[in-house]
């Protein structure tokens, strides 16, 4: 476990997926711990693939290849490249075995930064191939919620009409379903994940808040650059996950 720290915050990453397990502030964990019983993850890394594919497999120039849902980095161990007091670099690199299930060259870098009350997160993809290289990438970002998801809403800086692309397994439909109109805030409620997750695509908005409406408390997640962002939790448990997701 790799720990970073500055003034207001204090980080732990694994490095076994390069996956954050904690986030601390005022005494307060942002993160969940992840419980086997639960959920096992905290803020699992997705790659080369978000989501799950039809039967796992897919066919590139002719030949088969198979890829569980979400991909495997999150199984790998990454080379701590880079350190200080607060910031860490990760690297792992493309073998012989990440080839069978993905055949490029490739090296990942994920970025931890702490800047005042900010954890600043950055992926670098290097394609070592000389051929383009198809992949997805994406954060499953757990947060602690231990009064339960229904004291909390998720707040968008401008204003939004969400509807759900529905889940069938791991695939995902053309189907939709409403979940706000023209409002800023999405209350979390624990019957909007009795199937799976809620996925929204190409929101206006380039960042979420999710804040306890009973303590005030709250934090932001950005993300510029992503053209996915995704809702999802276990009923009656007491952790959402925020997830943007790209590719």
């Amino acid at each position: 476990m790799v720990t970073i720290k500055n003034e207001y915050l204090t980080a732990k990453i694994n490095e076994l997926g390069a996956e954050l397990k904690s986030l601390v502030c005022n005494d307060t964990e942002y993160i969940w711990e992840g419980r086997s019983e639960v959920w096992a993850g905290s803020c699992p890394l997705l790659f080369p693939i978000c989501g799950g594919l039809k039967n796992d497999k897919y066919v590139l120039n002719g030949k088969e290849y198979t890829l569980e849902k979400h991909g495997y980095i999150r199984f790998k161990t990454f080379e701590v490249e880079n350190k200080t007091d607060d910031s860490v670099v990760f690297l792992h690199k493309s073998d012989n075995e990440t080839k069978e299930h993905f055949p490029f060259d490739y090296e990942l870098r994920v970025i931890y930064t702490l800047n005042e009350k900010t954890l600043k997160i950055d992926y670098s993809v290097i394609n070592k191939n000389d051929n383009t290289m198809y992949f997805s990438i994406g954060s499953h970002e757990g947060y602690y919620t231990p009064e339960g998801i229904e004291d909390y809403d998720v707040i968008f800086p401008q204003n939004e009409t969400l509807n759900a692309y529905v889940l069938y397994g791991n695939l995902l439909s053309n189907q939709q379903l409403p979940i706000i109109k023209d409002q800023n805030y999405l209350p979390l409620y624990d019957k909007y994940f009795t199937v799976d997750a809620l996925v929204f695509k190409d929101l206006k908005s380039k960042s979420a808040t999710l804040r306890n409406r009973k303590t005030g408390k709250a934090l932001r997640v950005d993300f510029p650059d992503d053209k996915y962002f995704l809702l999802w939790h276990k009923p009656n448990s007491p952790y959402i996950c925020l997830e943007p997701w790209d590719g």
